[in-house]
């Protein structure tokens, strides 16, 4: 809906075209609980005439039945939509509205304060060119305000209003409003926040909302509209900044057309630009800047269009087109800040995927440098994060990217993981730098491969992949199948759970986080053995899918053999060959599989073993059929 302006009755293609040449200002509200951020976004779309007779009829009278001001229009529940929030007078999703004037158009998101929805906090910052960080005048600085200030440093919002609100229920004192100022410019200075403007206001009256009003004579500053109308946004910001453009789509209709498709995250591009290709470092030059209603001479940040270069090279979705003295920087492992946004944690080394811009690629949290306390800025140590948590954090990616510091660009910066098996979003991060060793460390080139090793043993190289409960029968059918490849002339080796926990995985325990790794550096072992062109056997129980997942992903097409050990809980814990049964179900050993810890067994494994059905031998020899039916062994 569009601000009521009189032109529309007067002339309205007049007041069209000036509505389109509008500039878009996205910003948030944010602050703690009861601070009035929906009062004061119901206060701007009232006062911009935004409401119709039935929904100020229907708004009256859901302030006689939820609302919190009396006799009094409640202007909140114009945002609150949720049932749950009208009930508790709360934001719990982030409530997105749109409003205009005559110089401006606004997105406005309305974010929850309550901690345990961070997460919907940082979704509704991440596209906002400003902040409205809401206090309460009778409260001060809270803790809220500090997590919010903290999620704003962190997303980058660089344009900060401080609207110390009910400031009627401080009887409009100059003194409160400048006490709290001065608190928050204490607080802003540790989280380097420097654009920052301070209103005293009062959303419920509409005290230097839309006008300044009389109760407070002696603040001579802007009035929130005014600051929204004027004040910059990222997009200007954008296209002064280096040229890049994330390639979404190769547009070839036919021969004669080749193009390169995709919105311009930052800077400006015209023909004749030179250009660089990340991560490829290809150059060439733009030829043509085409566009549904025709070619551009120039084209911005924001704009989605069609580039077409001069030479014919290798270009691909993912790509990013840059400028060629400035050019995206590339890498495959990086530091970032992470917010984990899903219900179960992140656990390091588990494999993801991550969406940078138009590309998606394999990604694996390598560590956790440490966790942030958004209520204190503390740094502490953590194994993993859990839903709302924050941390720093290495990521490791399958290939390198082409990419920005995410203060600089966060189009080209931000990115998002994705869980490899059910595809939801599970975390959102900001890349910070490169790592060192990123740049510095190559694979080097030998000469003797895989295939000569293999040709030299006479045999193919595969991973044999065992799984399946303590107990279930794994080593002891494992360690019959490498004696009978034995001694058929096979070269093998057998990686056995209990064995490498002696050694390699000496310092690792077995909550979710230590399994993961454990299963990890397992199946790099083994893609070096197959590497040397050995046939590998593991036995380990190896709970999750997702990390047998990546075990199989490191190898290649046929390479990898799941082998499920397909036992009933009952019958394992009945067997309990080493005890571990008995002493989980006494309390005395603690995540275990299948007790404590979740087992998750294969969907659709290479090969099932019914060990209630089938005897060891019987299973040993089902492994060694399966192998000659795929050509493995002769």
């Amino acid at each position: 809906m569009a601000h009521a302006s009189d032109m529309i009755a007067d002339d309205i293609e007049a007041y069209l075209k000036a509505h389109e040449r509008k500039g878009l200002l996205r910003f948030i509200t944010c602050g703690s609980v009861d601070d009035g951020k929906s009062t004061l976004i119901g206060r701007l779309l009232f006062e911009s005439k935004l409401l119709f007779e039935d929904q100020l009829a229907a708004i009256e009278a859901d302030s006689k039945k939820y609302g919190t001001q009396g006799n009094e229009v409640d202007f909140a529940l114009l945002v609150d939509g949720l049932a749950a929030e009208r009930e508790q007078g709360i934001t719990i999703d982030v409530a997105y509205r749109f409003f205009s004037t005559d110089k401006r158009k606004f997105i406005v998101a309305d974010t929850p304060g309550h901690e345990q929805y961070t997460r919907n906090m940082v979704t509704g910052a991440s596209t906002a060119d400003a902040a409205i960080l809401m206090v309460d005048a009778r409260h001060g600085i809270l803790t809220q305000t500090r997590r919010h200030s903290f999620l704003m440093s962190l997303i980058g919002i660089r344009h900060i209003v401080v609207a110390i609100n009910k400031m009627d229920l401080v009887e409009y004192s100059k003194a409160r409003f400048e006490e709290i100022a001065e608190q928050y410019r204490e607080f802003a200075g540790q989280l380097g926040l420097e654009d920052i403007t301070f209103i005293p206001m009062s959303a419920l009256k509409g005290d230097n909302v839309i006008e300044h009003g009389g109760h407070m004579p002696w603040y001579h500053g802007p009035t929130l509209m005014g600051y929204l109308e004027s004040v910059e946004v990222d997009e200007a910001r954008l296209q002064r900044l280096p040229f890049r453009m994330p390639v979404q789509w190769v547009n070839r209709p036919n021969l004669d057309f080749r193009g390169f498709a995709g919105m311009i995250a930052a800077g400006t591009v015209r023909p004749g630009d030179a250009i660089r290709v990340q991560p490829s470092g290809k150059t060439s030059r733009v030829r043509r800047i085409y566009t549904h209603d025709g070619d551009l001479e120039q084209a911005i940040a924001g704009q989605s269009v069609t580039v077409l270069l001069e030479d014919e090279i290798d270009i691909s979705r993912g790509d990013v087109i840059s400028g060629v003295d400035q050019p995206a920087e590339t890498a495959d492992q990086f530091e970032t800040t992470l917010v984990w946004m899903h219900d179960q944690p992140l656990l390091p080394g588990r494999p993801y995927l991550m969406k940078l811009g138009t590309q998606t690629v394999s990604a694996t949290v390598s560590d956790i440098k440490y966790q942030v306390n958004v209520n204190t800025l503390e740094h502490t140590a953590a194994k993993q994060l859990d839903l709302n948590g924050i941390g720093v954090c290495t990521l490791s990616l399958g290939k390198p990217v082409a990419f920005d510091a995410y203060r600089d660009s966060p189009d080209t910066g931000g990115f998002i993981l994705i869980d490899r098996m059910s595809h939801n979003t599970v975390g959102a991060g900001m890349l910070h730098f490169a790592l060192r060793r990123s740049q510095n460390i190559h694979m080097q080139h030998v000469d003797i491969d895989k295939q000569a090793r293999a040709l030299a043993k006479g045999q193919k190289p595969a991973v044999l992949w065992f799984t399946g409960l303590s107990g279930a029968g794994k080593s002891t059918i494992a360690n019959l199948v490498e004696k009978k490849l034995h001694a058929a002339g096979q070269h093998t080796y057998l990686l056995d759970g209990d064995n490498v926990r002696h050694g390699l995985n000496r310092d690792l325990g077995f909550t979710d986080a230590d399994r993961v790794e454990n299963i990890r550096r397992v199946a790099e072992v083994a893609k070096l053995m197959v590497d040397a062109g050995l046939i590998v056997l593991t036995a380990f129980i190896s709970p999750f899918r997702s990390e047998r997942r990546m075990a199989r992903e490191l190898m290649q097409e046929g390479e990898f053999i799941e082998i499920f050990v397909d036992t009933p809980l009952d019958v394992a814990e009945a067997r309990d060959p080493k005890g571990l049964y008995k002493k989980a179900r006494r309390g005395v050993l603690k995540n275990f599989t299948g007790i404590d810890s979740a087992y998750e067994a294969p969907e659709d494994p290479d090969l099932r073993l019914d060990t209630i059905r089938l005897s060891q031998e019987e299973a040993a020899d089902a492994v060694i059929e399966l192998l000659r039916e795929r050509q493995l062994i002769a």
